[in-house]
């Protein structure tokens, strides 16, 4: 039995203003959540490209090809209610953060996370006053609990769709860091994808690409770029 697919019903996509921001109409429907929440937008630009969204479905409805309009029914529905709960777990990774574990070997990979990771080490110690501790192999390596304190304070400083943003740019490459960086506009996502998978492109260049693992890497390459672009799109106008 084929999977039953929505199908497009109007004839175009359009924004309008709300006395909290932004809306999407679909002719005269305005855009709901699933759960039937108002879908209110902090921009005309995301709400535009959200519209844009909209409008380059064809017969069936792929929501697929949807990222924005899934990021903000996920912040609506899912940040929205949580959102201390989520801040406090992202900021969580900062004691775990991928660019404070380094290899112990070989010295190639070695000089290519240092190489990829101190600027940005070092960077979060003057910008976000939040020096992070380094460590070589898998010994665990605690941080300052007033770093900690700090990176948590910018993270639950965020606006609900900043939050919605940096939950991808944070949990897709395992580094609070690169997403912190993404936001501040310190570095783009494409770079932060590259330099979270330092160590898996060296193991690729010794032991060649397996190509599940190739497409699992597309694959969150595209979303952490779609988050980048959500957070972008929420500050515009």
């Amino acid at each position: 039995m084929s999977e039953w697919k929505a199908r497009r019903f109007w004839q175009a996509a359009a924004i309008r203003p709300d006395a909290a921001g932004w809306q999407v109409a679909l002719d005269d429907r305005l855009l709901r959540t699933p759960g039937k929440q108002p879908l209110i937008l902090p921009t005309s630009a995301l709400a535009g490209a959200i519209a844009a969204e909209w409008d380059a479905q064809k017969d069936l409805i792929d929501p697929a090809t949807m990222p924005l309009t899934r990021a903000a029914n996920s912040a609506i529905e899912k940040v929205l209610p949580q959102f201390a709960a989520v801040a406090g777990m992202l900021a969580d990774y900062g004691g775990t953060d991928l660019l404070s574990y380094r290899a112990d070997q070989p010295e190639e990979l070695i000089g290519l996370q240092a190489e990829g990771w101190d600027p940005l080490i070092d960077w979060a110690a003057t910008a976000l006053r939040a020096p992070l501790r380094i460590t070589h192999g898998v010994i665990p390596v605690p941080q300052d609990p007033e770093v900690l304190a700090r990176l948590h304070q910018v993270v639950i400083g965020l606006d609900l769709f900043g939050l919605t943003a940096l939950h991808d740019l944070v949990t897709l490459p395992g580094s609070l860091i690169l997403g912190l960086a993404v936001i501040r506009g310190r570095i783009d996502g494409e770079t932060a994808h590259r330099l979270s998978r330092i160590d898996e492109d060296f193991q690729i260049s010794r032991w060649g690409k397996d190509d599940e693992a190739a497409q699992a890497a597309r694959s969150r390459r595209c979303a952490l770029i779609d988050a980048e672009r959500l957070w972008w799109l929420s500050r515009a106008g």
